[in-house]
């Protein structure tokens, strides 16, 4: 039997409409298509044995969230609770949050002070480092706001910056005064001074009686701190130089004493890095250490910035001589980091104007 012209153009058209159907979805695929990385992540950078234990060989570095409206991501911190990181968008004056369940972001709190650091409290409580109005402020269960500290000796503080909670429940935070300096990330002192209202420095909260002590101000611009697994020593990154010719860029530990006071402040590791130049020579490149934060064996994972491909991302420092052990590599700046996820082995990394993650064979040391 012969086939009608009118069987023939119905064949043609049902053909061609499949065949248009293909293209669609083969560009739709290549549309979202991702290249996925081979195991091991390159960007996962063991510079010491002992680095190698912590280094998980089929996990990728994943970049939870990006948008180029967020201008500096910087604060997260996990709530063990809610599932849920929270981080800071300084300039855009916002706090963001990423559920675990789903991935989904949305804008937590707007306005938020032009928060910086954020931690949470033993009872669940979010604190927040704010440079707008600067001061540290404890967000309650039925949903008010608590000025926990703004001024000492009667004299505003510059800008609260980072800070962690004690078992005690003392709060510890630094003070630099960046937020003071400048209406991009709060509120220009314009006081002339590079310390807008007073000299930096690192403050203790009494949970007790509410007061404000100043535990040292051995040091140009404190800006990430951390505490040691066992609460006796207290880690500080030092981002002076951005002001002050002769600061060091490094990190620097205090023994605690009494939970109360500091003693014996040295240099425990330097951010200066030997690397290959574009001429394939060998030079030492310094950049900054921001957040940091501190695992169960006591390593230090500190975020670092301003130098470029090779450097940005995170170092990780063991805990007895301060030795850089490893790198995350990261396609921008790394402000700040924190553990995180269901077993707190994952870290969480907020990298200018991007969310990255990536699990780790430790676990963070402290709730956030």
């Amino acid at each position: 039997m012969e086939t009608t012209p009118r069987t023939d153009r119905r064949s043609f058209l049902t053909v061609a409409a499949a065949a248009a159907a293909t293209v669609v979805a083969r560009q739709a695929l290549a549309r979202d298509y991702k290249e996925p990385t081979r195991y091991p992540d390159p960007d996962i950078v063991t510079l010491d044995k002992r680095f190698k234990k912590y280094a998980l060989g089929n996990t990728p570095i994943q970049r939870l969230y990006h948008s180029d409206k967020m201008l500096w991501a910087e604060g997260p911190a996990w709530n063990g609770v809610g599932r849920y990181l929270l981080w800071s968008d300084i300039p855009n004056d916002l706090q963001m949050r990423w559920l675990e369940e789903d991935n989904h972001v949305s804008v937590f709190r707007s306005p938020a002070g032009n928060s910086n650091g954020n931690t949470f409290d033993f009872q669940g409580r979010q604190i927040s480092f704010q440079h707008g109005p600067r001061r540290v402020v404890r967000y309650e269960h039925d949903g008010s706001v608590t000025v926990l500290a703004a001024e000492f000796n009667g004299k505003s503080l510059n800008a609260p910056n980072d800070g962690v909670v004690h078992p005690n429940g003392d709060i510890w935070f630094t003070d630099p005064g960046y937020g003071g300096l400048m209406n991009y990330e709060g509120t220009n002192a314009k006081t002339g001074s590079v310390q807008p209202f007073q000299k930096e420095a690192v403050y203790r909260i009494d949970a007790k009686t509410g007061k404000l002590h100043q535990v040292t101000d051995e040091i140009f611009k404190p800006n990430g701190v951390c505490f040691s697994p066992d609460y006796k020593k207290l880690y500080v990154a030092d981002t002076g130089a951005s002001h002050y010719d002769d600061a060091p860029k490094n990190i620097k530990v205090w023994d605690i004493v009494d939970e109360k006071s500091l003693k014996n402040g040295k240099e425990f590791a330097s951010m200066k890095l030997a690397m290959k130049g574009d001429d394939g020579k060998t030079v030492e490149k310094a950049g900054f250490a921001d957040g940091i934060r501190c695992d169960v064996d006591g390593n230090i994972w500190a975020s670092a910035g301003w130098v470029g491909a090779g450097y940005d991302g995170v170092h990780v420092f063991e805990p007895k001589e301060g030795t850089r052990i490893g790198q995350i590599l990261l396609p921008e700046i790394c402000s700040n980091v924190c553990f995180g996820g269901t077993k707190r082995n994952r870290l969480f990394m907020t990298g200018s104007t991007s969310l990255y993650a990536v699990y780790t064979e430790t676990q963070g040391a402290h709730i956030t």
